[in-house]
């Protein structure tokens, strides 16, 4: 197995960063320093350290939660909790596929696969996250039609949802559905302050094709590969 891809299946990071963490000279197999990602590892019969820390392969582990608001999507912080805390049965590390930013709510999943976590999030599989956004005051037709035009928010970037409707819901003409690709950091609140509202509230509704009903605030789910993988392809509610 590729060095990269071994440091990703014990659940170090994904086979990107952990590139990186090689080439800073960080990882040691059989008591050398090893600077190539693709050096080939025997997993039966190699000693791999990080840091002078033992990795072994982490059986993969797959978390749905829903996310509140006041917590941060980060392994430690030093000044909020972090959303790690709030899986307290899973003693390794986890990471979040896809990050909210510490007041948003909503869907997110937690694993240690980090090839899952690339996969899913690349471009090219097209996998859309749909927002509820509430905004600080009501949004007319005028002011719909040139968000859906989209704005320069990223370093003259241009930025525009792949949809955006008012929603039926109190307060009227507040609350917004935003359907989004990439979802590049604070998109969606970048784009309304462009528009010229502040989002209040900020929730994940779906990843793909998989939506969020039954978890309360800092409820989860714990599913199998195949489980998770059906839900954002195929459809499910969590």
């Amino acid at each position: 197995m590729r060095l990269n891809a071994f440091l990703s299946s014990c659940g170090v990071a994904s086979r990107r960063k952990s590139e990186k963490i090689i080439l800073e000279g960080r990882v040691q197999v059989n008591g050398k320093i090893v600077l190539a990602p693709f050096f080939q590892v025997d997993t039966e019969n190699d000693t791999v350290t990080l840091d002078k820390k033992i990795l072994k392969i982490s059986e993969h582990v797959y978390y749905v939660i829903n996310k509140p608001a006041g917590y941060v999507c980060a392994v430690s912080d030093k000044y909020d909790p972090v959303i790690i805390d709030l899986i307290p049965e899973h003693k390794g590390r986890l990471y979040p596929v896809g990050r909210l930013d510490r007041e948003s709510e909503g869907l997110l999943i937690l694993t240690n696969d980090g090839d899952f976590t690339q996969s899913v999030l690349h471009p090219s599989k097209k996998i859309f996250k749909e927002y509820e956004a509430l905004l600080n005051i009501p949004i007319n037709k005028k002011q719909l039609e040139r968000w859906r035009k989209g704005f320069e928010i990223v370093e003259g970037r241009h930025v525009a949802p792949i949809n955006i409707n008012v929603m039926d819901r109190e307060p009227v003409n507040q609350w917004v559905s935003i359907t989004i690709a990439e979802g590049l950091k604070r998109e969606i609140r970048l784009m309304a302050k462009q528009a010229g509202f502040n989002v209040q509230r900020l929730i994940r509704r779906k990843f793909g094709a998989m939506t969020l009903e039954k978890l309360g605030p800092g409820e989860f789910i714990n599913l199998s590969f195949s489980e998770l993988y059906s839900k954002i392809f195929n459809g499910g509610v969590v």
